[in-house]
């Protein structure tokens, strides 16, 4: 059950990634824009902005981020990834912090470039924090003797839900794209009583969260809590430093 409001706690810093995406696409006047993952809409909202003559077309899979959305004035739709079939017009693709979700990604990333027109641009953006000390301590307390018997039926991603910069670059001009792929690791400067705990509550724990009742996550919440604590402490000056790992690709679209 993904909570726009938990998301949104963190805007601004959720939202540099994907502005700093879409600076690399060199797209002039794009027919269509597809936003897929598009989640509250609050960063949809910037290529609307940036192309306003381009249909925008946005979606998700969670009901409760797509109404957000369209609350927001977009016209989201809710729509799983993985059935996602692009628009004759669709010259760009934009999928931000959502394909890291999804294990059959890698295939999604071979057969979009041939299903879309020459020269369309897919911009891609994913954590890549998996083996960070944050997730690694919720994979071990999720499974633990204390809490695994109350999850017996939870997925959580690991180290390699998320392939290296080269891989996807391999990947896809294996595909005939031009490609470009990097990755930054941004040292979030979190504010607050429990800052990490607020930030992966949004994102990482929904897979927990959707598996417990309302006491259960606060019980979840309360053993994470002095856990994430130790790995990222509080500085002098009250805040906290979060490195926070994102995988980048952007690949032009070569049919001829």
């Amino acid at each position: 059950m993904w909570s726009p409001s938990d998301y949104l706690t963190f805007a601004d810093e959720r939202t540099r990634p994907f502005r700093e995406l879409i600076a690399r696409i060199s797209v002039g006047s794009p027919r269509r824009v597809a936003d897929l993952g598009c989640g509250p809409g609050n960063a949809t909202a910037l290529l609307a902005h940036r192309w306003p003559d381009a249909a925008v077309e946005a979606s998700d899979n969670s009901p409760d981020m797509v109404a957000a959305a369209r609350a927001a004035g977009l016209d989201a739709t809710v729509l799983d990834v993985r059935d996602w079939v692009p628009s004759s017009d669709t010259d760009v693709v934009v999928s931000n912090a959502t394909l890291q979700w999804v294990p059959e990604h890698r295939e999604l990333l071979a057969r979009w470039p041939g299903q879309l027109p020459d020269g369309a641009v897919i911009a891609v953006q994913m954590p890549g924090n998996f083996d960070a000390p944050s997730h690694r301590i919720i994979r071990d307390l999720a499974t633990s003797d204390a809490w695994a018997p109350r999850l017996p039926t939870l997925e959580l991603r690991h180290a390699n839900a998320v392939d290296d910069p080269e891989q996807y670059a391999d990947l896809l001009a294996a595909r005939g794209c031009a490609v470009d792929a990097w990755e930054t690791t941004y040292v979030q400067q979190l504010r607050g009583a429990r800052p990490v705990l607020d930030w992966v509550s949004g994102t990482a724990l929904t897979p927990i969260f959707d598996l417990l009742d309302e006491k259960g996550r606060d019980e979840f919440r309360d053993d994470l809590a002095p856990l994430l604590a130790d790995a990222y402490p509080a500085r002098s000056d009250g805040t906290t430093f979060f490195p926070f790992r994102r995988v980048f690709v952007v690949a032009v679209v070569r049919n001829g």
